[in-house]
């Protein structure tokens, strides 16, 4: 089974390898705009990345802060 795995991912990087390339080759741009295109959306992206992030991990303390406290007020109510 570990290798039908390791086969779907070979045939993933081979497709996305082709694609990839293609997309080079046929491109209706310079190489030099390209590169400033992908640059500018990868460093947006990664910046809204760190940002989502960032807000998850805060509700996910909020969260945890939460049913900390709703613990708390049960075992509050199970002692008395």
């Amino acid at each position: 089974m570990a290798a039908n795995g390791s086969r779907n991912v070979g045939w993933f990087v081979a497709g996305f390898s082709i694609g990839a390339s293609l997309a080079i080759v046929l491109a209706p741009v310079p190489g030099s705009e390209t590169r400033r295109y992908l640059r500018e959306k990868t460093r947006g992206s990664g910046e809204e990345l760190l940002r989502n992030s960032r807000e998850l991990f805060d509700r996910g303390r909020q969260l945890a802060d939460e049913a900390a406290e709703l613990f708390e007020e049960g075992r509050k109510l199970m002692e008395g």
